[in-house]
């Protein structure tokens, strides 16, 4: 089936209702069955922080956060997120304060071009989150699924383990 059919052709389609929680905020959509994830975000919600890398789950370019953890957006059917909580990359921020992550990102100069940014922090703030990267080899073991074609991989590391106390769950918090 084409992924460009005409308005006609999928209006004939039934749409699936999805409540989530998008960025702290609740979402009430109607999603063809096949909608991915990524494309709701990009396409209809424009929420283009997250990229389409490669589109197979394989580069990390379009991580968001489901419930604290890291998914790949292009991999995530949109009717699978009914009842979650999602965060983006525009809404790790609290206003204009950028989160601890994106801050270290910043300070340790772990971008290039900036294309696979979003999904690196995503993905750093889900590995944090899970409580797993405790070493500089567990990050870029853990890292691993995020490609970056300008090799900013040791300054994604750097910052990533500046950030990591800042951004550990306090006692008592849900994560």
């Amino acid at each position: 089936m084409s992924a460009t059919l005409s308005e006609a052709t999928q209006a004939s389609f039934v749409r699936h209702p999805i409540r989530l929680t998008l960025n702290g905020q609740v979402r009430e959509l109607q999603v063809l069955p096949w909608t991915t994830l990524l494309d709701l975000l990009r396409e209809q919600l424009d929420l283009v922080g997250s990229k389409k890398g490669c589109d197979h789950g394989q580069c990390g370019a379009c991580t968001v956060l489901r419930d604290g953890k890291r998914i790949n957006a292009c991999l995530t059917l949109a009717v699978m997120c009914d009842g979650v909580e999602l965060t983006t990359i525009e809404g790790l921020a609290d206003g204009d304060r950028l989160h601890p992550m994106q801050q270290a990102f910043i300070r340790h100069d772990a971008f290039q071009c900036g294309y696979c940014t979003p999904g690196q922090i995503c993905s750093a703030v889900g590995l944090v989150n899970e409580g797993r990267a405790q070493t500089s080899g567990q990050i870029s073991e853990l890292m691993s699924g995020n490609l970056c074609r300008c090799g900013a991989y040791n300054n994604i590391r750097d910052a990533i383990e500046e950030a990591l106390p800042q951004c550990q769950p306090q006692q008592g918090d849900d994560q």
